[in-house]
Formats: C-alpha cells, structure tokens, sequence
C-alpha cells in the first residue's frame, strides 16, 4: 500500500478513536439523564459523568510523561462542553403567556376546582332571532392554546345568532399552570362541569373537538356533568379510555402529512436541551415532570414548526400546498409535558363503555373523510353512545374540519347549527351504527 494511504487509514482510525472517545461519555451523560429524570436540570448527570470521566482520564494517563497525561483530557473536555448544552436553559424560566387577542373579550375565571382559566365570549352578532342557550366550545389539545383559525370560525357561529363562549383548558393558552400531577383527564372533565356552573345559565350546548371531543365524550359519561348539557356535539375526538387508546385500525383517506412542504420557523428542538428533553419524554425515558426542564420553560421553548408534520395531518392530501396558516406565533400555545400527562390517564383508565350507554344527552358525532385519527375511536364513540341521534360524514375535510379553506367554514356551521336547532341534517345519518363494519372497510 502507498505510503500516503497508509497514512490516511491510520488518521482516519485516530478520528474515529477520538469521535468514539467523545460519544462514550455524551452516551453516558444520556442515559444517566434517563436514569436520574433529568434532576438538576441535568446537572446530577452531567457532573456524575465529568467525575467518571476525570477519574478515567487520570488513570489512562497515569504512566504518561507530563504533556502527555492531558491528552486524554480532551475528549472529556469536548464531551463536558457539548453536553452542558443540554443543562442550560436558553428561554426564560418563568411562564409568558401569549398577549390578549384584539378580536375578543378575554377575561380569567378561578373555577371551583382550583383553575384559573382563559375564557373568551363572542356575544351574538346578528340583528336576527338568538338561540337561548349558550354555547361552549372545547378545543383540541390536550393542553394547547385555541388557534386563531378557531376563534374565527367561533365568530362565524356568533354570527349566527349563538352566545359563544370557550375557555382554554389548565395549562394552556392563557389559562395559568396546574402541579404537573393534576393533569389529568379526570380533572378536565371537572373543569368542565365548573366552568358551566361560573357561567350560571342553565344547561348548556357544547362542541368538542379532537381533545375537548374526548373531555366532552367523558363528560357525558359522568351523570352529574351531564345534567348540564343540552346538547353535545362530539367532533374528531381521540380515544375516550384506556382500552380505546389500545386500538390500532383504520384511519381516514389519505391526509397531506407526507406531501405538505415543512413548515417554517424556529423550532425549539434544534437546541439541545429541548430535543433532548421532548425527544426521550415522547420516547417514555424521562416523565412529564422530569427535573431537566420546568413546565413553564417547556412552554416557552415549544413553537408551532415543532408540531412538524402534525398540522399537515389535519388536511386532506389534496390541500398540502395550500394549508393555512391556523395560528400566529404570538398566540401559539402548546405544554408538551402537560398533553403527555393528559393522554396517559386517559390511556390507563378503564372503560367508560357501561358508563356511556346510560347516557341520555341529545349528541352528534362528526367525521372527516381525511381524518388522521384512528376510525375506531370515533366508532367506538357511536357503538357505545345511544344517545348520539345522527352521525355527519364530512367529504373533502381533514381533521381540521373548519380552517379557512373554501366554503368549510360554513359547511361545518351549517351541520352543527342544524342539530343544534332539531332540524334535518344538511347531509346523511351516516355511518349509523348498523353500518359501521362496512363504514371502517370502505372508508380508509
């Protein structure tokens, strides 16, 4: 072999050994930030893995002329300085809450469970007839800030003669924190039933979509908050209990989640310490409530582009380059800690099935046609709640089913607005609950 590659194998091996020597101890760091749960900030794993490897360093150099004992220092150094990264906070500590929306009476309401919540009231807005009883919306989530696209298409419903109101649940938007142990589902639905005895005027008609489908859909399993609604409307909602969040099936047509060009803007996990952080808490090895990073700083770290392809997954593939933008920077709002706590009680609950077939509350199920929700979550919803009186199967929508897009806006006003007044469903009962075998083979 010629001598010059003879000399470049033996400088590529030297890379390699000194890359080896720096991974070891950030691999090490990694795991005891697993081990520990991030304590300190991180700081607990980061000296224990400074002293193991000064310790290691000390003794790799013990017979070694005096320069050469530093040498093996250095990738202790570099691995010291790479992994510090991840124990230094680069936002600020203390929650910031999103600043008030121009368009809407926003007020804080202290609910009898110990909440304090956003609430935001769009009054009617038509000279024509109004309905007389109020109408709540419960937004997606869990543990998320509602959209700018949302409160528009809650302007629209106001419009039309409804009194709207919304809260954003604990944890989210401009509702105050909660100690990370009470997020619960449990506690949500309790939050809801307190938020309608605040507002104290009477029974009232409710839209829950997504997260607040489920939070709704738990609700009218539970007697007590039931009897505070007159109508409920259960709209792409996730899995209602424990078993459910277990299914895996058929989801909706196909959804624009592969096809829509990345979104923009800064994302919070191209900093070390937050894609450590959100990476190994979604992989299960640190807890909703590690001691890496405080739920407030996980707030303020996490930006909408760090939803990635999770908006594009709410719109029909058919939609991918032109999906709206559904919220500003200024208003998003999203705990990745408190969703996660959320949807593991949700997730080791057990069934609500008995409890949803006592149910007697007038509901609506809605459906996209490009749901990115699995069928059987809202199938499930259909088989075990006899009370729900008709099922609308939205064509040409994702899971995002009001977004700005064409006319569905006012498609999706128009189906809510009909079940809400009693009167014949702008589209057909369909799928009923004869049909939902053939429902789940044919529409995937």
């Amino acid at each position: 072999m010629p001598e010059p590659a003879i000399r470049l194998v033996r400088l590529t091996g030297r890379l390699l050994l000194a890359l080896a020597a720096v991974a070891t101890p950030v691999v090490v760091f990694l795991v005891l930030i697993a081990l520990t749960d991030g304590a300190g900030s991180g700081l607990a794993a980061w000296f224990t893995t400074l002293g193991a490897g000064t310790v290691l360093a000390l003794w790799r150099g013990r017979n070694r002329t005096w320069p050469a004992r530093l040498v093996p220092f250095l990738p202790v150094i570099v691995a010291a300085a790479l992994t510090a990264t991840v124990c230094i906070p680069t936002v600020p500590t203390a929650r910031r809450y999103p600043p008030a929306l121009p368009s809407v009476d926003g007020q804080h309401w202290n609910l009898a469970t110990g909440s304090r919540v956003a609430v935001y009231h769009y009054p009617p807005a038509n000279p024509g007839p109004r309905h007389p009883v109020p109408f709540v919306y419960l937004h997606g989530g869990p543990v998320r800030g509602i959209s700018v696209q949302d409160h528009r298409f809650l302007q629209l419903l106001a419009h039309q003669g409804y009194d709207v109101y919304a809260y954003e649940q604990a944890g989210g938007g401009r509702s105050d924190l909660l100690p990370m142990d009470q997020y619960t589902i449990s506690r949500s639905v309790r939050d809801l039933a307190a938020f309608v005895d605040r507002l104290d005027k009477g029974k009232v008609d409710i839209l829950g979509f997504s997260g607040g489908g489920v939070v709704l859909t738990r609700a009218l399993a539970d007697p007590s908050v039931a009897a505070r609604l007159h109508r409920a409307i259960v709209a792409e909602p996730g899995p209602m209990d424990g078993p459910t969040a277990h299914i895996t099936g058929h989801k909706g047509r196909a959804s624009a989640r592969s096809l829509a060009p990345a979104p923009t803007g800064p994302r919070s996990t191209h900093v070390p310490r937050y894609a450590v952080a959100f990476g190994l808490m979604r992989l299960g090895l640190l807890t909703p409530d590690t001691g890496l990073i405080g739920q407030a700083e996980g707030d303020n770290a996490f930006t909408a582009a760090d939803l990635g392809s999770d908006t594009a997954s709410a719109y029909c593939a058919r939609d991918a380059h032109r999906i709206p933008s559904e919220d500003t920077a200024q208003n998003f709002s999203f705990s990745p800690a408190a969703s996660l706590r959320v949807q593991q009680t949700v997730k080791a609950s057990p069934s609500i099935a008995p409890l949803l077939r006592q149910s007697r509350t007038p509901a609506m199920l809605m459906i996209a046609e490009c749901s990115s929700q699995v069928r059987q979550w809202a199938t499930a919803v259909l088989a075990d709640a006899p009370a729900i009186q008709r099922t609308q199967y939205m064509p040409g929508v994702g899971h995002h089913m009001w977004n700005g897009l064409d006319d569905n806006n006012h498609r999706a006003a128009a189906v809510i607005t009909a079940f809400l007044q009693d009167e014949p469903a702008p589209l057909p009962n369909h799928p009923t609950r004869d049909e939902i075998p053939t429902f789940l083979r044919d529409h995937k």
